[in-house]
């Protein structure tokens, strides 16, 4: 009789891993999500209107949706034996599975946070020098200068809304609203009592921080779901607020004429006493811009650093464990509506400096500007670059901001897709795809490594599998 054959854990790791792939059943589902593109794209994607004098007519695009329709069904197969791959590499175990199920290491892309904040410090704020000998001139890099003021107030918008939902676990879809309470204090400031950028900054941080405290009395027993949807309508009260007020906000015509910042009191123009003569340069109107990028990067590092420093002090500590279980916060005898409206406050606060800078680069401001898109935007940056990782916030607003612009300057795609082609149209589908891609592939975010705020000898990252949905 001959005895049974015992498969060890080495010649089990050793044989080949089966495949699972049905391709019928792969090729069937790509055909239906084939017909279902095709049937979306017939309303949106295959006629376009152009005008050719006061003649209004529509252009056809079908070669356009037949692309799109072919891309579909090849990403719908590849994600297919993605996944049968997948799922026949964990049937099989390995050796190093059998010993060590779950890897409490985190992996090289979860350590690039180590080096990639002083990378990312280092590139900001070398930036305009490098668009300068790039570009060859400071009027020419202006655009580039530009976007990257608006790439670092979203990267600020983030941190700050990091506080509210990465660290405290607080869903908030209305953080928009604090951005707007901030534009309209100093709008108002500046306009009404010709106060300065100086004196309206922290006044208009203090308000957004009212604001925020004002939200979270009745949220305190909310959460989840319900959390969100108080959030969402509070930001849609305050944009119907200003677009009615008309006597105070100027309604849908909004704001103009915002005085612009000076340098501590000297003022960006050409005169004796601006900023050009008073120290000995060539007038240019890209000092102001160049200001302005320097001011916003000081206060997005500035909402960096106290984050940093909160999150280490027993608030901070008290908000990851009011994240983590609610119950058992109180049970530790946390005051939770302190915890709560400290993490509202905090976060407006910065939403409020955001805002003020906003209004005092732009010189107009409007109920148009602070939508829900907004709101949605700096929430997709928090969840995408990882809650809790300051450096994936970072990213993911370079990313989500920049990416569009980049692709705006891809000549190549025009005449891929034809000289009408304009990358910026389709920003919403990118952003999309790439939310649901990630939310398949990296559900913790970009940075899923976290540091413990209590070191006990020596300072260990967390590996993102040990970290409960991400949040920690």
């Amino acid at each position: 009789m001959n005895a049974p054959a015992i498969t060890t854990t080495a010649q089990t790791a050793a044989a080949p891993v089966p495949s699972r792939l049905d391709m019928a059943a792969a090729v069937k589902d790509a055909a239906i999500s084939a017909l279902i593109t095709l049937g979306l794209s017939i309303p949106i994607l295959s006629f376009k209107t152009e005008q050719n004098g006061a003649d209004l007519f529509l252009s056809q695009r079908w070669g356009l949706v037949a692309l799109l329709c072919a891309l579909v069904f090849a990403l719908r197969i590849f994600q297919h034996a993605f996944t049968a791959s997948r799922a026949a590499r964990k049937a099989v175990p390995s050796a190093a599975q059998a010993t060590e199920p779950v890897h409490a290491t985190p992996s090289a892309f979860q350590k690039v946070s180590s080096f990639g904040l002083p990378l990312f410090l280092g590139i900001a704020l070398t930036f305009p020098l490098i668009i300068f000998l790039i570009q060859g001139g400071l009027n020419e890099s202006r655009y580039w200068v530009d976007l990257g003021i608006l790439i670092l107030t979203y990267v600020m918008l983030g941190w700050g809304l990091n506080i509210v939902v990465g660290l405290a676990g607080l869903l908030d879809l209305g953080y928009v609203a604090f951005y707007a309470v901030g534009a309209y204090s100093y709008a108002l400031l500046s306009t009404t009592f010709g106060l300065s950028f100086w004196i309206c900054l922290p006044l208009a941080g203090i308000l957004a921080a009212f604001w925020g405290i004002l939200l979270g009395f009745p949220v305190l027993r909310l959460r989840g779901d319900y959390l969100a949807i108080v959030t969402l309508a509070f930001g849609e009260i305050i944009r119907l607020v200003l677009i009615n007020w008309v006597d105070v906000t100027g309604g849908g015509a909004g704001i103009t004429s915002i005085p612009r910042v000076s340098f501590f009191g000297l003022p960006f123009t050409a005169s004796e006493n601006g900023f050009a003569a008073t120290f000995g340069l060539e007038f240019n109107a890209m000092h102001r811009m160049i200001f302005l990028y320097y001011l916003i990067l000081a206060l997005a590092l500035l909402t960096n650093f106290v984050t940093m420093r909160l999150r280490k002090l027993p608030v901070g500590r008290a908000w990851e464990a009011l994240r983590e279980d609610e119950i058992a916060c109180r049970s530790l005898g946390i005051n939770t509506t302190n915890t709560k409206l400290t993490a509202f406050a905090i976060g407006a606060m910065f939403g409020g400096f955001a805002g003020s800078f906003f209004a005092v680069r732009q010189g107009f401001i409007s109920p148009e500007s602070f939508n829900f898109l907004e709101s949605a935007i700096i929430l997709a940056i928090v969840v995408l670059g990882g809650m809790g990782s300051q450096f994936g916030v970072a990213i993911a607003a370079v990313v989500l901001v920049g990416g569009p612009e980049v692709l705006r300057n891809l000549g190549f795609l025009s005449a891929i897709f034809g000289q009408g082609f304009d990358p910026n149209e389709y920003r919403l589908l990118i952003f999309g795809l790439g939310m649901v891609a990630m939310m398949v592939w990296r559900p913790r975010g970009l940075i899923s490594e976290r540091e413990p705020s209590v070191v006990f000898k020596e300072r260990k990252a967390i590996s993102g599998s040990l970290v409960k949905e991400g949040h920690g």
